[in-house]
């Protein structure tokens, strides 16, 4: 794709980063038939091809975001289906994460819009007051149908249960049972810890089983995704800072072989922490370290072996591939081979290439899209024929619980299949009647 910067344009990293991913793209549209918005809604603007179009020409021109710009880029789910189909190698995501920059700098929203777009800003990264936003919902569910549209539909996906909080998710040190075979950090997150802190409980008990030493750092929280894709980059970029000193004291302490992630959605994110902070001499070295450190926890586990004992009686198990899993991280087989190892019948979900409509905070602010995705995605997993759906991503698992079947972390069949209790979304089925032929 040709451009039109001017030298001065191209003096800004960030502008010079942009425009070397816009010369990649040669226009063939191949991101057109996996791109869930435009599988949707057949609109060329709702393309990945069409939002690079948009996107170059608002930041060619140096103005400010027009309403038409901020309609398309917003429909967008950064799901990066289009990274994985493109054949040459277009960075859409740090392309589409800079114009949400750009939009949230020169764009001046709908007042209920900033209302709430600030409001989840400042709430999902911070699991105490998140919890209590999620007692208030609970009390308000019932009058969710009287609600206006985006409200109506955050009332209405209000757990009808709220765990109370897990002591895993405090800074603490996990010992190795038997022998120490490595020391690892866990990330604990925000959102997942209010909505599903059995994860962390399920990951802490598989690694230390493993003989691995699991660490939760001091001063480690949000991973920043939330507001990174929301365009505010100076919260992202301080949640993710924080999150890289408090793990550097631990890499050049005690020492570290890996960072596990058990949200695949943060893990995307913390990966490219380095490219983040590529511009920040005081960070670059650090940031660098902690992407090449992360990995996601299927990836850790199928490097250290699960040692299962198949006790599952081969329940069938629908595979819900995240997207930020299999576009952002490009992990596909490790879970599907953990699940298999442990005893499950692993059933792939069709169309799995297609966003299940979560997608961070999507479902919250583009509820009608969001819904269509997530009921597509449960008619192809209700085609599986399979008893429980595992997912990688406490997003995607909130999001498909909407149907019949129980969902559960990938992590949490596992340590159910190799020891562990068994899922709280399993506690009152009859795992007898799931045996698969």
């Amino acid at each position: 794709m040709q451009t039109q910067f001017s030298l001065a344009q191209l003096a800004d990293p960030n502008i010079a980063e942009a425009n070397q991913i816009l010369r990649n793209c040669v226009h063939c549209g191949f991101c057109t038939a996996t791109c869930p918005t435009y599988v949707l809604r057949g609109d060329e603007l709702d393309s990945p091809r069409g939002r690079i179009y948009l996107i170059k020409e608002m930041l060619e021109s140096g103005k400010a975001a027009s309403a038409r710009v901020v309609r398309h880029v917003d429909r967008c789910l950064s799901c990066l289906s289009c990274m994985t189909t493109c054949p040459s190698g277009v960075h859409y995501m740090h392309l589409v994460d800079h114009a949400r920059h750009h939009i949230e700098e020169t764009y001046t929203r709908p007042k209920p819009e900033r209302i709430l777009r600030g409001l989840l800003a400042w709430l999902l990264p911070r699991p105490k007051l998140f919890r209590l936003a999620l007692i208030g919902a609970w009390f308000a569910r019932p009058f969710a149908v009287l609600a206006p549209g985006r409200l109506k539909a955050m009332l209405s996906m209000a757990p009808a249960h709220i765990p109370s909080p897990s002591p895993v998710d405090r800074p603490q040190v996990f010992s190795a049972m038997g022998e120490k075979r490595g020391r690892v950090a866990l990330m604990t997150g925000c959102a997942q810890q209010v909505l599903s802190p059995a994860i962390n409980e399920a990951t802490v008990r598989l690694l230390t089983r493993r003989g691995i030493e699991v660490v939760v750092a001091t001063g480690a929280g949000c991973c920043g995704a939330l507001t990174h894709h929301m365009g505010r980059t100076a919260d992202s970029h301080r949640q993710a800072a924080a999150n890289i000193r408090a793990w550097k004291r631990e890499f050049e302490g005690e020492g570290l072989d890996a960072i596990v992630i058990n949200a695949s959605g943060c893990g995307t994110t913390i990966k490219d922490y380095g490219f983040m902070f590529r511009n920040d001499p005081s960070m670059q070295e650090a940031a660098a370290r902690v992407s090449a450190l992360t990995r996601d926890i299927s990836e850790y586990l199928l490097e250290i072996g699960l040692g299962a004992n198949a006790v599952t009686n081969r329940i069938a198990v629908a595979y819900h591939s995240a997207c930020s899993l299999q576009h952002g991280q490009k992990i596909t087989e490790a879970p599907r081979k953990l699940l298999a190892e442990a005893g499950f019948d692993v059933r792939s979900v069709p169309e799995a290439h297609l966003c299940c409509g979560s997608a961070g905070t999507y479902n919250l602010l583009q509820p009608e899209l969001a819904t269509r995705l997530r009921d597509r995605k449960l008619a192809n997993i209700a085609g599986t024929g399979a008893d429980i759906v595992a997912a990688g991503n406490i997003g995607c698992i909130q999001q498909i619980a909407a149907g019949a079947l129980p969902v559960a972390h990938t992590v949490e069949l596992l340590d159910w299949a190799t020891g562990g209790p068994s899922p709280e979304a399993l506690r009152d089925v009859d795992l007898s009647t799931m045996a698969a032929d």
